[in-house]
């Protein structure tokens, strides 16, 4: 992987030979490695305790303030973020600064953070290190049991489908209900943490939220067009990207529908495990940006039985490219909870 833990060792525990990272004043052992992607890692830690003190009254439970995010066997995920520049570092200050406006149980929350200065090193030319510490569940993501389920030719229940997609519509609710309102930017199923339960529906939790930003924006130029057009290309997932960041018009008013767009593309992923617009990506001359302003969605085969025709009309219904006919989070809640007693044994 070529990085070590070498700004927070060489600040504060350089003794221990990178195996423990100090996030402000509490330790954590590095188990192993999750994932990665681009300058960020995951691992899953282990808060090591001082034994001259008790678990009871010092680390993590000291700074938390909702004790059910504390982790009944210490473990946690932390996400280390090399930082090369200014503009990274600014994003990383971002994401920390929106991720401690949300609490709700299907937004999964930043437990602690830290942003240290080192000094550059043959491995890289970075010159901060970012660690943002969050509860870990290990089932994985969405995506991740999408994948498997694909692989055995596995479909979720048509109630399981109903009651993964109602968790992360309350989750949007509250992060749309905020005043100014947030858009999450970035649903997908890579961003759904997925914790299986026995006898009841998979626990779904939205992350992730690098691109979240206040949700209502006048655009009155082309150039401000342009500019929203370019931040979406590199914030927002392009099969699950709403109409109007493809293809923005010079004077327009966007809100929050745009990950209303991204809903509905999610729904259609716990269903069929892709966006309802990545088959353009398989076509000779096929171009996912064209699928997706026309809304060209196409039904794969389902399971047997099919899922119902009601949660296809769902889809279709969030999948409208003009986004000013687009249903609120509201209007969706509503409706799926009339097709979750309709469908629900």
């Amino acid at each position: 992987m070529g990085c070590s833990f070498s700004g927070l060792n060489a600040l504060y525990d350089a003794v221990n030979g990178g195996g423990d990272v100090w996030i402000n004043d509490n330790r954590f052992r590095i188990v192993r490695q999750l994932g990665e992607g681009g300058f960020a890692y995951v691992y899953l830690v282990k808060e090591v305790i001082s034994d001259a003190s008790s678990a009871a009254s010092v680390g993590l439970a000291k700074k938390v303030k909702d004790p059910s995010h504390l982790s009944d066997d210490g473990t946690y995920a932390m996400k280390k973020v090399l930082i090369q520049n200014n503009e990274q570092l600014e994003l990383v200050r971002e994401e920390i600064r929106v991720s401690s406006l949300f609490s709700h149980p299907n937004l999964l929350p930043l437990l602690d953070h830290a942003i240290i200065a080192i000094k550059p090193t043959q491995e890289g030319s970075w010159n901060h290190e970012a660690y943002l510490l969050f509860p870990v569940h290990l089932d994985g993501t969405l995506l991740d049991n999408s994948n498997a389920m694909k692989a055995k030719k596995e479909f979720f229940p048509t109630s399981d489908v109903l009651q993964i997609f109602r968790q992360l519509c309350a989750g949007l609710k509250h992060m749309h209900g905020l005043l100014p309102p947030y858009a999450h930017n970035d649903v997908k199923p890579g961003n759904v943490l997925l914790t299986r339960r026995k006898g009841q529906a998979p626990l779904a939790i939205l992350m992730d939220f690098g691109s979240a930003r206040p949700a209502r924006k006048q655009i009155r130029s082309r150039s401000e067009a342009l500019q929203l057009q370019e931040w979406a290309s590199e914030h927002c997932s392009a099969p699950f990207r709403a109409p109007e960041l493809w293809d923005c018009p010079s004077d327009a008013d966007i809100d929050e529908r745009t990950d209303i767009w991204s809903l509905g593309c999610t729904l259609y992923a716990i269903m069929y495990g892709v966006s309802p617009f990545e088959y353009a990506l398989g076509e000779s001359g096929g171009s996912l940006q064209l699928a997706i302003i026309n809304a060209q969605i196409k039904w794969p085969a389902g399971p047997k039985p099919p899922y119902p025709e009601a949660l296809h009309q769902f889809v279709t219904w969030m999948l409208q490219p003009q986004a000013a006919v687009r249903p609120q989070i509201d209007d969706i809640i509503i409706h799926v909870d009339k097709l979750i007693s309709k469908f629900s044994q």
